[in-house]
């Protein structure tokens, strides 16, 4: 009589429920650590957002990963735990450019977990002051497009607010045509944030040559309006389709695929010491031939790769500028201090916006 090789299902199905309940002790174990660093911290200042630390886990797990478990797959179960230790660690809020659904709030979501507590706001400039006033531990902002470039307010408020860059992240931007019809031929309006009805315009001409086209406030806005009605749909992030119980009619339907939005993290106080690969400043100079020339200079001389320039006219001051630049080196370490002194010097102003680690790339596959 032959060995019976293949397992039946039964066996495997127990076999899965051992391995179950041995997670979940383990899990414990890990929220049980979790809640004694808490302790050991309660009476600090400390931010619980540790992203380097964070980034050092993830990047220790993917080396011992074997597989078959897909490292897209073990990253997002182990940001959801690592959220879960910090809400144990101490409760967390964090603010969004809302509503509820937009871009900025699903990035937030799958960069820092759905463990802490979102907290929308009406604009960019609400984030700002909320971290300021101690409403809020961490704020989320958009930095800049890889499509429309920077994002002008948040690098104003850079200047008017002193907040703490501790993070950077990439979220691809992706658009769906959400709906509560079942068939696209009953479309005929479509409504959006007027950037992502830009975005996909190539789409909508070939697809939806007759559909009036409706600029709203936010996708999350235009997803929850066509609700309402069969005859209308939404352009959106296709998580948007869940969170409002909607159909897919069309998927990736923007006419340039390559679209990332890059956000900032921010905070009230410095990020930690350790783990700092880029730093943003931002910086006014005299107005005299050559003084950016001369800033531009002390970089080159100590071999600092510069990642981004932008000048932005000074709020209040006619015909004069504010710098922001990006660089990829720790400027606040002791390292620096001779560089920074000299930026001193030839600059009007100076600001050191933070240091921190360089960013990573979300939802890449989508």
């Amino acid at each position: 009589m032959k060995s019976r090789v293949m397992e039946t299902l039964e066996e495997i199905r127990q076999k899965l429920n051992i391995v179950d309940t041995k997670l979940v002790e383990l899990l414990n174990q890990r929220a049980e650590l979790s809640l004694k660093v808490g302790k050991i911290k309660a009476n600090s200042d400390d931010i619980v957002f540790k992203p380097f630390r964070e980034r050092e886990i993830l990047k220790n797990l993917l080396k011992q990963n074997r597989g078959p478990l897909p490292k897209e797959h073990l990253l997002a179960i182990y940001r959801e735990i690592l959220s879960s230790s910090r809400r144990l660690q101490r409760p967390q809020v964090v603010l969004f450019l809302g509503p509820e659904g937009t871009f900025s709030h699903l990035a937030g979501l799958e960069y820092l977990g759905q463990s802490l507590d979102y907290w929308p706001k009406r604009n960019i400039e609400e984030i700002f002051k909320g971290v300021v006033d101690g409403e809020a531990e961490l704020g989320i902002v958009p930095l800049e497009n890889s499509l429309q470039g920077s994002v002008g307010q948040s690098l104003d408020l850079f200047m008017r607010y002193d907040v703490f860059i501790h993070a950077e992240f990439y979220y691809r931007v992706s658009h769906s045509l959400l709906s509560k019809a079942k068939r696209l031929e009953t479309i005929t309006k479509v409504l959006s944030h007027p950037q992502a009805l830009e975005q996909c315009s190539a789409w909508l001409k070939l697809n939806l040559p007759d559909a009036e086209l409706v600029p709203m406030p936010s996708t999350a806005q235009a997803a929850q309006k066509v609700c309402q009605n069969e005859n209308l749909a939404a352009i959106g992030n296709r998580k948007l389709a869940n969170l409002f119980d909607l159909n897919i009619l069309a998927a990736r339907i923007e006419d340039l695929p390559d679209n990332w939005t890059r956000f900032l993290i921010i905070a009230s106080s410095p990020s930690e010491k350790e783990g700092k690969e880029k730093t943003s400043i931002v910086f006014t100079l005299p107005d005299k031939p050559g003084a950016l020339f001369e800033v531009l200079q002390i970089f080159a001389r100590e071999r600092i790769n510069l990642k981004k320039l932008e000048s932005r006219p000074l709020r209040g001051e006619k015909w004069k500028y504010v710098f922001f630049a990006d660089v990829e080196c720790d400027l606040t370490s002791n390292e620096y201090k001779n560089l920074i002194d000299d930026l001193g010097i030839r600059c009007h102003t100076l600001k050191v916006l933070g240091s921190y680690p360089s960013g990573e790339y979300l939802n890449a596959r989508i």
